[in-house]
């Protein structure tokens, strides 16, 4: 099967660029798990997504952290392979 990819992100950024973006991309990711929490009835269902968010939220947290100790400006680079 071939494959395609979607760059996202490739650049050199500040870190408020860095982060502003990094919040962005993993906001709509959020917002996503939440619209298919009040979509559905499983309970297990809104538990995985529930959890996913949280964990969505501490690597954000985890790399806003990690960002803020660089010097200068921040290589970001995201490829989504389909």
């Amino acid at each position: 099967m071939k494959t395609h990819n979607l760059q996202l992100l490739k650049g050199s950024f500040t870190k408020e660029e860095a982060i502003s973006l990094l919040t962005r991309l993993v906001d709509v990711k959020i917002k996503y798990h939440e619209d298919k929490i009040h979509q559905t009835s499983s309970e297990e269902d809104i538990k995985m997504r529930e959890n996913r968010i949280k964990q969505l939220q501490k690597e954000l947290y985890e790399a806003r952290l990690h960002i803020e100790k660089q010097q200068g400006r921040i290589e970001l680079n995201s490829e989504i392979i389909l």
